[in-house]
């Protein structure tokens, strides 16, 4: 059999890295297609040799722009590669605009489509992620699942449970596979950072950078905290474009204990969480892997949609309120709140041996 997967973001990678391991264990005919939504030589290449994947063996080239525009676009490049290609399934990861055009693409040629990280629900329809999510679950054959919460949201939405197979998670895999490695990485040495003596931060969603109100807020909360604790901040280009947008340069580059680096590659990134103090984020993929990790995370959003993650792991979703951030952050600091700290079931770098398994029994 063949199959292609679609990614189009550093994240996707991250996810699909496992599966690619799996089907060439498995002798599954693969071929990766990079839709371009982001992409940054420098980035790439540290990601697909980090994480041991190979380079694309396609790139659309689409680059950044609204939406709309970005599905329209990767669906018109990639029709006719797909018509050419006829592979017998489409894989999609996680919840960006190339996962919803990639299926939409495949759709329409009357290829199989499976979503790998289906069912999760923010409940937010301001979120463009969540619009990816709800459209993509619709129109799949195959939805992989993370976490129970998954399950229950699609059977819900009225989804055929034939079609719902909770499996773990691929980004654990990925973890879990490279926490070794990641040890060895000297980005601690490299900013002269202690272990336990630091916060690391990222910001990327639209409600934290793209309005000066927003990135406001953020900033407030940071002026805070790091009065009391190193912050590290790779920042996200979109990030550092509105830094200057919104005239924010001077504001930031006056908190001595800000440390503004550019964004690093898995294993440093890795390295960098696995040995922080605490974690402040509004990224969804960061909230599980800190869960695994056992590293306090606060998540600079109203909601998410890995419930999982403060349920069981090591998640605090406090609201937006700056007052009520830094309160929680300060009390995490001072060793005032305790998490359960448990690995969610199914976390355990097996989840692409399971989605290959069931891929392999459904087309046999």
């Amino acid at each position: 059999m063949k199959i292609a997967s679609i990614v189009g973001t550093r994240p996707n990678f991250m996810k699909i890295a496992p599966l690619a391991n799996q089907f060439k264990e498995f002798g599954i005919g693969h071929i990766l297609i990079h839709t371009g939504q982001h992409y940054d030589n420098e980035m790439s290449k540290l990601f697909f040799d980090d994480l041991e994947i190979p380079k694309p063996d396609i790139n659309l080239g689409v680059g950044s722009g609204t939406r709309e525009k970005q599905i329209e676009i990767i669906k018109h490049k990639l029709e006719p590669i797909l018509k050419e290609e006829d592979p017998d399934l489409v894989i999609v990861v996680g919840d960006v605009n190339s996962t919803l055009a990639g299926a939409e693409a495949a759709k329409k040629l009357g290829i199989k489509v499976a979503h790998v990280e289906a069912g999760l629900r923010s409940f937010d329809k301001d979120m463009v992620e969540e619009l990816n999510r709800i459209e993509t679950d619709k129109i799949s054959d195959f939805l992989f699942t993370t976490e129970k919460s998954g399950n229950e949201n699609l059977i819900k939405e009225k989804i055929d449970e034939e079609k719902i197979f909770f499996v773990g998670n691929v980004m654990i895999d990925t973890l879990l596979s490279h926490r070794e490695k990641a040890e060895k990485s000297d980005i601690l040495k490299r900013l002269n950072l202690n272990k336990k003596e630091y916060c690391t931060l990222t910001l990327h969603r639209p409600t934290n950078v793209d309005t000066k109100e927003g990135f406001d807020n953020i900033i407030d909360i940071l002026e805070k905290l790091q009065e009391k604790i190193k912050i590290v901040f790779p920042v996200h280009p979109r990030t550092r474009k509105n830094i200057e947008t919104f005239h924010l340069e001077k504001k930031i580059g006056s908190m001595k204990n800000l440390i503004i680096i550019e964004p690093l590659g898995y294993l440093d990134f890795l390295c960098l969480m696995d040995n922080s103090k605490i974690v402040l984020t509004d990224s969804g993929g960061i909230q599980e892997e800190t869960t695994v990790l056992g590293i306090p995370c606060i998540t600079l959003r109203k909601n998410t949609e890995r419930p999982v993650t403060f349920e069981e792991g090591t998640n605090t979703i406090v609201s937006t309120d700056k007052d009520k951030i830094i309160k929680k952050a300060l009390d995490i600091l001072d060793g005032k709140v305790k998490f359960k700290n448990k690995i969610p079931e199914l976390w355990d770098g097996k989840a692409a041996e399971r989605i290959s398994m069931i891929i392999l029994k459904h087309f046999n």
